[in-house]
């Protein structure tokens, strides 16, 4: 069997769209059930949006995903270099030996002229397309014209039969020839068009298997077609489906976060980031949804992934978010969470101090109610911060009944006397309470809640009095007597 070789080439024009980390992920998956490599090649041949501080964050976000790569710039390899731009001496040299095998030629046609060619095309109801005029130049004129014109390298196309695209998602497909022009292969500042480069790199790097999405389907017959002009094997291709918006529209900030960085900065854990993505247009079958990244390593493959589009759905991943956020080790998610804690109380601890333990004791309390990280620190300020706001419904429901006041007095005595200060202990004392003042226990928790919390709702009430400590608890009580003239 050939060996399994296959690419992420992203472009360091922007961070790690979302479409590309799902894209990142079919290949790392394909590669690591397959046993095969994964390689990651940087496309930085546009020099205008291309940054090194975009470069960096699509590598930090990868690593963030898990998605490890046995050949890249980072690491090197037997076949590199993997960033274009170290590599544009080839492929000028291959568009030259195009041009003296009769299968390329310069073209100096203005941008002007081709607009105006264009329209002509456009008011004769033609698809707009070039004619291909500076084909039919002499060697002599060309030549001529090199040393003072501006020039691109264009491609011949054929212009009889089809290029055929055998896609291990769709099938097969196939494009009649004519309806190519003869389309550019390096450009004016001697810098290769994407067909160009990609065919190029995809054979020094031996890659066997083309993972990438729908949209580049269109560019996949030119492709085909420069390889078999330079005596290249075609790599096999698959096209995975688009992801768009509830509404079917393209995906776009309005619908949420694009890009993994984003979900980083939300709270979104990358176990379950994987987990979701690995679903847009892959299914394992048998209704499964859940699943850690080995086993989705094991039932990974091509031809379960599907053609139609994939939709884009915030709260299944919000809901996977949640999951993830319950059941993993508390001491992963608090290494998580703790980054957005220090950001948002200004908090600064290292590991197997008092106030570490508290904070994981925090965290394992609030992790089951709340989505993701952010939503577990905006979840946890009460216990941070005193001068909290006081949820309004929740003030007048229970601060506004007669003899609360009196309630949460003898609430403050009983806790004042607590002794161990824990959960089960201070549930007994309260239990006792309401039957002494012949209440039912809600109308002492909620308010004793509110009071303590600022919320009517939350994690269990008693673990949330022993985590505070008796003297902020008192403190508590005693400030929303006063505060809202309880009697």
């Amino acid at each position: 069997m050939e060996k399994i070789r296959v690419r992420f080439a992203p472009s360091p024009t922007g961070e790690l769209h979302i479409g590309g980390a799902r894209t990142a992920l079919f290949n790392w998956l394909f590669a690591r059930h397959s046993g095969g490599k994964m390689i990651l090649r940087i496309d930085d041949t546009d020099r205008q949006r291309s940054s090194q501080e975009y470069f960096s964050s699509i590598l930090e976000s990868m690593k963030w995903l898990g998605l490890t790569w046995d050949e890249g710039p980072d690491i090197g390899g037997d076949y590199g270099p993997y960033i274009q731009s170290e590599n544009l001496h080839k492929y000028r040299e291959l568009a030259e030996q195009l041009v003296r095998d009769g299968k390329a030629y310069y073209c100096f046609c203005t941008a002007e002229q081709l607009e105006a060619e264009k329209e002509k095309q456009r008011q004769k109801g033609q698809p707009p397309r070039y004619s291909g005029r500076c084909r039919l130049l002499s060697e002599e004129e060309r030549e001529r014209r090199k040393l003072n014109e501006s020039y691109v390298i264009r491609f011949i196309t054929p212009r009889e039969g089809e290029t055929v695209v055998e896609d291990i998602i769709r099938g097969r497909v196939a494009f009649e020839n004519k309806i190519f022009d003869d389309f550019i292969i390096i450009k004016s500042d001697g810098l290769p068009t994407y067909n160009f480069a990609s065919v190029i790199d995809d054979h020094n790097m031996a890659i066997s298997h083309v993972i990438r999405a729908e949209e580049h389907l269109s560019n996949t017959p030119r492709q085909i077609i420069i390889a078999h002009s330079l005596g290249f094997q075609v790599p096999l291709y698959a096209h995975v489906p688009m992801i768009l918006a509830p509404d079917h529209s393209k995906l776009s900030k309005r619908h949420g976060a694009t890009s993994v960085q984003e979900y980083r900065d939300m709270g979104i854990l990358p176990e379950a980031l994987v987990n979701y993505l690995a679903l847009l247009g892959w299914s394992p079958g048998e209704d499964k949804e859940i699943m850690d990244i080995k086993e989705i390593v094991d039932l990974f493959s091509l031809e379960r992934v599907s053609k139609n589009p994939a939709i884009y759905d915030i709260k299944k991943l919000t809901w996977l978010n949640g999951y993830y956020l319950r059941t993993l080790k508390l001491e992963k998610i608090t290494e998580r969470a703790l980054p957005f804690m220090q950001r948002k109380f200004n908090i600064n601890t290292e590991r197997n101090t008092a106030k570490y333990k508290e904070i994981e004791r925090i965290i394992d309390l609030v992790r089951d109610r709340v989505k993701t990280l952010q939503e577990m620190a905006d979840a946890s300020n009460y216990f941070f911060e005193d001068d909290f706001q006081y949820d309004e419904k929740g003030v007048k429901k229970h601060f506004r009944k007669e003899g609360v006041g009196e309630v949460l007095t003898e609430v403050s005595h009983v806790l004042q006397r607590v002794e161990p200060f824990e959960a089960e202990k201070i549930r007994d004392e309260l239990h006792d309470l309401g039957r002494k003042l012949n209440v039912s226990l809600s109308r002492i928790n909620l308010p004793t809640r509110l009071a303590l919390t600022g919320r009517t709702m939350g994690p269990e009430l008693f673990d949330i009095i022993s985590l505070l400590g008796k003297d902020r608890v008192i403190n508590r009580l005693k400030k929303a007597r006063e505060l809202f003239e309880l009697s």
